[in-house]
């Protein structure tokens, strides 16, 4: 539910509110198959962080009566929405811890509701990369000690977190930072990775981590089976942290709109823009070193945040993204 909200607001375009996302959901169909479900963020103007029991029931009914369920849910850790930097003071830390209970509260409760039998909590590290290189070994260490603490809570209520990696955040914009930080978190069966496919892709071209670059500078975006093994090198240092995926397209550009920074510019499934091969590096995730598929996901998840919304109301759209969903499925899922 996401691309309604991200880099929408008074600095870009309007949100778009949450019965018409999931009526988009509910209303894709390939070849008689539909959405399953949808990933939840949990701040308005979407679901409240603070909703009330009633709230929650009414938001279980939207969804059973569309045939949906609720996957993974999004803390609001930010600033903005009510959180902390992750490597901020003792105020920012507790308001980052408060804002991922209150989210695991609100996990739980969908799933007495019957509405929610998988997913994960997403976090990130809510702090900016030129923060976070003033000092990067204490920050790191900053967040890793927040992210255990906030993996006790996440624990104490059958959760886990996905920590999702973009070059917009402090200590997680390199493959080889996320990397670090997560060896440091050492709760790899409760704070994970979150991969999304365009985000990651950045990392192989050295946005805001040259240092980390797998890809030379000017590369020939035609030679596709350089791309693929670089992007399956970047995974296979992330893989074995990772249980949560999102299919995405890049382009190979960075944006950002609203109030969210710039990071990885996702576009859509068809765009002839697009650097990947969708179905193939998504197997880099799904699949591990011997080819054999890793049982890792409960559900894969499409993301398409800062798509302009008259991209967002366009039916089209949310087909063409399921039927690039379905054929990732057919090549890597499993039941």
């Amino acid at each position: 539910m996401w691309p309604g909200l991200v880099g929408k607001g008074p600095d870009g375009e309007p949100p778009i509110d949450l019965d018409t996302m999931l009526n988009l959901t509910a209303a894709a169909e390939v070849d008689g198959v539909r959405f399953d479900g949808v990933d939840l963020f949990l701040s308005l103007p979407h679901t409240d962080i603070d909703s009330s029991d009633d709230e929650l029931a009414t938001l279980a009914d939207k969804l059973n009566a569309k045939g949906l369920r609720a996957g993974s849910l999004v803390a609001p850790v930010w600033p903005p929405t009510g959180g902390g930097s992750a490597m901020g003071n003792d105020d920012e830390r507790a308001r980052f811890l408060t804002q991922v209970k209150k989210a695991c509260v609100i996990g739980n409760k969908l799933r007495d509701l019957g509405v929610r039998k998988y997913g994960v909590i997403r976090i990130d590290s809510a702090a900016g990369v030129d923060e976070w290189a003033k000092d990067p070994a204490a920050n790191t260490k900053k967040i890793a000690q927040t992210f255990r603490e906030a993996g006790a809570i996440a624990e104490g209520f059958g959760e886990r977190l996905a920590a999702e990696g973009e070059i917009c955040w402090g200590g997680m914009h390199s493959w080889r930072r996320n990397v670090e930080l997560l060896e440091q978190v050492g709760m790899p069966k409760t704070v994970g990775f979150q991969a999304d496919m365009a985000h990651t892709m950045l990392f192989t071209m050295g946005f805001n981590a040259p240092e980390d670059r797998l890809l030379p500078n000017g590369f020939d975006w035609s030679q596709s089976d350089a791309l693929a093994a670089a992007y399956r090198k970047m995974a296979e240092a992330l893989r074995p942290w990772t249980f949560d995926f999102h299919v995405a397209q890049n382009d190979g550009t960075v944006k950002g709109s609203g109030s969210h920074d710039k990071t990885g510019r996702h576009c859509l499934a068809t765009d002839p823009n697009g650097r990947l091969d969708i179905v193939r590096d998504a197997g880099a995730w799904m699949r591990d070193d011997d080819g054999a598929v890793t049982r890792q996901f409960a559900h894969i998840c499409w993301d398409g945040c800062m798509f302009p919304n008259s991209v967002m109301l366009d039916r089209k759209t949310w087909n063409d993204i399921l039927r690039v969903m379905i054929a990732v499925r057919s090549a890597h899922g499993w039941e």
